[in-house]
């Protein structure tokens, strides 16, 4: 009898479990969702877009998310892969995003039957992840750092993936190629609506392809006459006031994203104050073949470049050589000595043979040992009255010459 009473109980229990209906989510919940989601990729496509602006505009810019060698996201903005077809990566997921917000639009609607667009969501979610795992590629294979957001993005677009996905097996039962049939005559019988949300959406990203700033592109302002140069009493080469009211003596890496910035912004400000500011350059590879302090690989080819823009130093060249490799060397994987010594009137056979010189490399070392001395760590280091600064001036110090 207790035997019959347990199994009774239990096959009640269990038909009582199979009674109980699962009840789904609402075409809404879904459709919602994917709203939320594309609304997150766009707004993280906003603000990469932004801190690739400040990258390159603005000298004391750092992001939040650059925290170390392998995770930060400056050093994947700074890299050449950051564009794409003339316009920053993160733009053009401001406009993938837009462009599916768009799609979305047309999505919402309540009856079973009228459900469209989303193998066409599908397909442009298809495009945005196989996008991701690329870039991913690309930060892991050539760039050698991360950035958060980004993944952020990456997570986004596979979310939306998966989203468009379970939205078309729970509410479409057709196959890819006729939902896309469908869809397309769908789009055709809204022709007018279409118009009238594409063709400003078109018009926008021409606009944009033909007026978008190439503010990447750091430029050093040309050397004038006017500007005086020379050699200091150590033998280092400035520019700038024969008498100055501010001295900047400045530490740098020609492999250096921030270095190169700062030089340029200085240089800017020794062409518009020449009679106030001097720039007294210095080198400090961050090579590990050159610099003590660094203990592992790292701007490998640095300390080469140093050598050969020290001795341009010996042919009063430095300065035509310094913006030279300032601009060029982040643009090539390699350089041509040859190609570097024609364009700043240099003997081709002098300058490679800089290379092996003892003498070059002995000027090279004493840089590096006066940073070291300085307990400088990492580029740009700037000396004024004594004192380092790191990476950036504070501005006070600016201001005084430029009032």
């Amino acid at each position: 009898m207790i035997t019959e009473s347990l199994n009774f109980s239990r096959v009640g229990a269990y038909q009582a479990k199979k009674s109980k209906r699962i009840i789904p989510l609402s075409f809404s919940v879904y459709f919602w969702a994917v709203t939320f989601l594309a609304l997150c990729g766009l707004a993280d496509s906003i603000y990469l877009s932004i801190s690739h602006y400040r990258v390159y505009t603005d000298i004391g810019y750092r992001s939040f998310c650059a925290v170390s060698k392998s995770i930060n996201c400056d050093t994947v903005s700074q890299s050449p892969f950051s564009i794409f077809f003339g316009l920053p990566v993160p733009f053009w997921g401001i406009i993938g995003y837009v462009f599916f917000l768009l799609l979305l639009s047309f999505a919402w609607n309540q009856r079973r039957e009228k459900k469209r667009i989303w193998p066409v969501l599908f397909l442009v979610s298809l495009a945005f992840s196989l996008y991701s795992i690329i870039l991913a590629l690309i930060s892991s294979s050539y760039i050698h750092s991360y950035c958060i957001m980004c993944i952020v993005s990456y997570g986004v677009n596979f979310a939306l993936l998966y989203s468009c996905w379970l939205i078309r097996r729970r509410f479409d039962d057709t196959g890819l190629f006729d939902g896309l049939i469908r869809d397309i005559r769908f789009l055709m019988k809204n022709k007018m609506r279409c118009l009238s949300l594409f063709s400003p959406f078109l018009l926008g990203i021409i606009l944009i392809g033909i007026y978008f700033p190439n503010y990447w592109e750091l430029s050093c302002p040309p050397i004038s006459a006017e500007i005086h140069r020379g050699i200091t009493e150590e033998g280092h080469p400035w520019i700038g006031a024969e008498h100055p009211d501010l001295v900047i003596e400045e530490f740098t890496d020609y492999q250096c994203f921030q270095c190169k910035k700062m030089h340029f912004f200085l240089r800017g400000l020794v062409a518009e104050y020449p009679d106030k500011i001097r720039l007294v350059h210095r080198h400090y590879p961050m090579d590990h073949k050159f610099n003590p302090i660094v203990k592992e690989p790292f701007h490998v080819g640095s300390g080469k470049l140093a050598l050969l823009a020290t001795y341009a130093a010996t042919q009063n060249k430095f300065w035509e050589m310094n913006d030279l490799l300032f601009e060029v060397v982040r643009e090539k994987e390699s350089l041509n000595v040859k190609e570097l010594a024609e364009k700043v009137g240099l003997d081709p056979r002098g300058l490679a043979g800089s290379l092996y010189d003892r003498n070059i490399l002995l000027r090279l070392n004493k840089d590096i040992r006066a940073g070291m001395k300085l307990e400088i760590a990492g580029t740009p280091g700037y000396v004024i009255d004594g004192k380092v600064y790191l990476a950036q001036i504070p501005p006070e110090i600016l201001k005084k010459v430029m009032n």
